[in-house]
């Protein structure tokens, strides 16, 4: 194996276990939160669309199989298609839009919290359908309250701290490279 699979392959083991690791860190709240869009958002910005897609995807089947890598220490099956399944789905799609959004508009910090918007609120789409039509969890609008309303400003604040952390660590990834 050269030294650039190496590389792209130790880099997306990390950033799945960073995904792991966002999900167990939980603030209590009204409502608890993880840091795992956190996770979604900077792997996006920092490492490209086929590193982060792959990283989610591991992420994901990891937490399919049974290991406790979802919030909560939770994994299975069941975990994934529980209530918060579509949020997790919703990563997906999420970390496609931002990688391309941020390779192609992501120049500044402003620009690169903008790019994670269109993936926040796919994920929150994805997660407010699943809630309703997949998990039974009542209609759209109450559930909008329930699942989506609580997270805006700690997802907002998580969307800064992504385009911050971001920023500087693909200066460092690719000055290191040169």
């Amino acid at each position: 194996m050269n030294k650039s699979k190496t590389k792209d392959l130790a880099t997306v083991s990390l950033c799945s276990a960073l995904m792991c690791v966002c999900s167990w860190i939980q603030f209590p709240s009204a409502v608890p939160f993880t840091l795992q869009t956190f996770a979604v958002f900077f792997i996006a910005l920092t490492f490209g669309t086929k590193k982060a897609l792959t990283s989610t995807v591991i992420y994901i089947l990891l937490g399919a199989v049974g290991l406790p890598v979802f919030s909560g220490f939770q994994g299975g099956i069941g975990a994934l298609l529980g209530a918060t399944g579509g949020f997790v789905l919703g990563f997906i799609p999420s970390v496609i839009i931002v990688s391309l959004l941020a390779r192609k508009f992501a120049k500044s910090f402003l620009s690169s919290a903008v790019c994670c918007l269109p993936g926040l609120v796919i994920c929150y789409v994805s997660g407010l359908l699943w809630y309703v039509f997949v998990y039974g969890g009542g209609n759209l609008k109450s559930a909008f309250f329930v699942c989506v309303l609580p997270f805006i400003v700690p997802d907002v604040l998580k969307i800064i701290l992504a385009s911050t952390v971001s920023r500087r660590v693909y200066r460092i990834v690719n000055n290191h490279n040169q």
